[in-house]
């Protein structure tokens, strides 16, 4: 084999980008530095999030985001060295980022966009990772913010992959937003011969006697109004383990409250309707018929 020649052919130019030459052999290291940095990034963030974060005081949300810019700021520095080694002179890329400037804004917008949103979002925390958001009338908890998507997994254990411009352009309701604590309304009615006072102080000791439920601030009863043919209360309950889960809440309550109601004599409503007729009903049929 002619080792002459084959060297002689990695190393003829194929381009130049400015000054610098580019051949088969220098696009081979460029991709060979490009992927050590890329794993050398990852690495960094997973040893900072598992290993240095974990043992801080730090929340979940803030270790991962934390992790994410690093990883991010390495990828960046890591890939400007990278180009330095080859020596590629990066005031020659300014051509090149022209051009992909003219790239992103015909077809790589939305891209771009969810990118800098996720920054946004890592950055500004409106969001963070094991937060209770609800989001086109869907709630979930925040499992991942990435790049260019966030997931957001329900109760159901269904993952919805959301791109991140949706959080920054839209209405999103964080329910554990500075605090994870939630109050929970759960209504209910009795009947209209029942002691409205009696059905208040039932009604806050079924509250008090769940566990999920946070003693302060304290449930409360409010008197909402009349009904057709029942007393329409409202119970307002906090509590911060089952923030995320808040139709078993309302169920253990409901159980509670109906064996309470059970035990007090207290009545559940059964609609009533009372039908008066204005003349009274004719059998006989019309002469003729028949």
């Amino acid at each position: 084999m002619d080792w002459t020649r084959a060297v002689e052919l990695l190393s003829r130019p194929l381009f130049h980008l400015g000054h610098t030459p580019f051949s088969l052999a220098s696009l081979v290291q460029v991709v060979v530095l490009v992927a050590l940095v890329v794993v050398a990034s990852r690495l960094v963030r997973r040893q900072l999030r598992s290993r240095v974060l974990e043992r801080t005081p730090l929340e979940p949300g803030m270790r991962d985001a934390i992790a994410r810019l690093t990883g991010h700021a390495v990828l960046v520095l890591g890939l400007v060295v990278a180009l330095q080694m080859i020596g590629v002179d990066l005031t020659a890329l300014t051509v090149l980022a022209g051009a992909l400037g003219v790239g992103v804004g015909f077809g790589l917008q939305n891209i771009v966009n969810n990118f800098v949103s996720g920054l946004i979002i890592l950055t500004e925390r409106p969001i963070k990772v094991g937060d209770r958001v609800e989001v086109g009338g869907t709630q979930g908890n925040v499992v991942r913010i990435g790049g260019r998507s966030t997931s957001i997994r329900t109760n159901d254990n269904i993952d919805l992959i959301i791109p991140n411009a949706e959080f920054i352009s839209q209405r999103v309701v964080n329910l554990s937003y500075g605090d994870r604590k939630v109050r929970i309304r759960v209504p209910f009615s009795i009947a209209t011969w029942c002691d409205p006072r009696q059905a208040e102080k039932v009604a806050v000791a079924v509250a008090a006697a769940n566990d999920n439920v946070l003693r302060d601030p304290e449930p409360s009863v409010r008197f909402m109004g009349f009904g057709e043919s029942s007393l329409d209360f409202e119970l307002r309950a906090w509590t911060a383990e089952l923030a995320h889960r808040p139709g078993l809440f309302r169920s253990q309550l409901y159980f509670a409250l109906w064996e309470a109601f059970q035990e007090n004599d207290i009545e559940i409503p059964n609609p009533q309707r009372d039908v008066t007729f204005l003349s009274p009903l004719r059998l006989d049929m019309p002469s003729g018929e028949g």
